[in-house]
C-alpha cells in the first residue's frame, strides 16, 4: 500500500475510533488526511473500502500458491493456499484487530466481509471440483471440503483478533489437519492394518477374532 493510501487508513481509523463509523464521512476523512476528496477517492473507491484488505490482491495471491502448488492431493493444496490469507491478517497486527471491532458492530461491513470469505470457498471449491470425476457425490464433497476449509481459518483467525490466541500459526496447522483428516483420511499417518481372511472364514468369524485380540 502506496504512503498517500497508508495516510488515508491512518486518517479513517483514527476517526472512525473516536466518532464511529457512520458518523464519519468521506469527506472528514479526506480532511484529516490533508487530501482531496477526489484524492480519496481514486485511492480507495468508498469509505467501506478503506477498512478492508485489498481482497484481490489477496485472492490472486491464493490463485498463485493453487497454480504453483507441489502437494500430493488437491484438499493439501487447499489447506496450504488458505494460510496465505491468514498470515497477512496477522502480519496486519492491530490494524487488523480494528478492522474486526468495526466488522463485529457494523451490519454493513459484516455483510460484505461475509461476501468477500464467499469468494475463497468459491475459489477452493472450484479447484476441488477439478479433481473430482464430476458427480453429483463429487461435487458434494468439493463443497463440503472447501467450506471446511474456510470455517477453520476463520475460527483460527477470529480466536487470534479477539487476543485469545498467541500461536496462531500452530492452531491453523492444527485445524487444517482435521479438515485434512476428515475428508482425506489418509492424511493422518496412522497405521495400517491388513487383514487377511482364510477361504471358509466368514466375516462374522473374523469379526470375532479381532474383537477378543484386541481386547473388545
Amino acid at each position: 500500500m502506496g504512503t498517500g493510501r497508508d495516510t488515508i487508513a491512518e486518517a479513517a481509523f483514527g476517526l472512525f475510533a473516536t466518532r464511529g463509523y457512520e458518523d464519519t464521512s468521506v469527506e472528514d476523512i479526506a480532511a484529516a488526511a490533508g487530501v482531496s476528496r477526489s484524492t480519496f477517492f481514486r485511492a480507495y473507491g468508498s469509505k467501506e473500502a478503506v477498512i478492508f484488505p485489498d481482497h484481490d490482491e489477496l485472492l490472486r495471491r491464493v490463485e498463485e500458491r493453487l497454480r504453483s502448488t507441489t502437494a500430493d492431493s488437491a484438499l493439501k493444496a487447499v489447506t496450504e493456499a488458505v494460510k496465505v490469507v491468514l498470515f497477512h491478517y496477522v502480519a496486519e497486527g492491530e490494524r487488523a484487530r480494528e478492522r474486526y471491532r468495526l466488522t463485529s458492530a457494523v451490519q454493513a461491513l459484516r455483510d460484505r466481509e461475509l461476501i468477500s470469505g464467499a469468494r475463497y470457498q468459491r475459489l477452493f471449491r472450484q479447484f476441488l471440483s477439478r479433481g473430482g470425476d464430476g458427480s453429483e457425490p463429487a461435487e458434494l464433497r468439493a463443497e463440503l471440503a472447501s467450506a471446511a476449509v474456510v470455517a477453520a481459518h476463520n475460527h483460527v483467525l477470529r480466536r487470534w483478533l479477539r487476543g485469545e490466541s498467541v500461536d496462531p500459526q500452530a492452531e491453523v496447522e492444527t485445524a487444517l489437519a482435521e479438515v485434512r483428516g476428515t475428508f482425506d483420511p489418509a492424511s493422518r499417518n496412522e497405521p495400517v492394518a491388513v487383514l487377511v481372511v482364510p477361504g471358509g472364514v466368514s466375516m462374522t468369524e473374523a469379526e470375532s477374532t479381532i474383537r477378543r485380540a484386541l481386547g473388545y
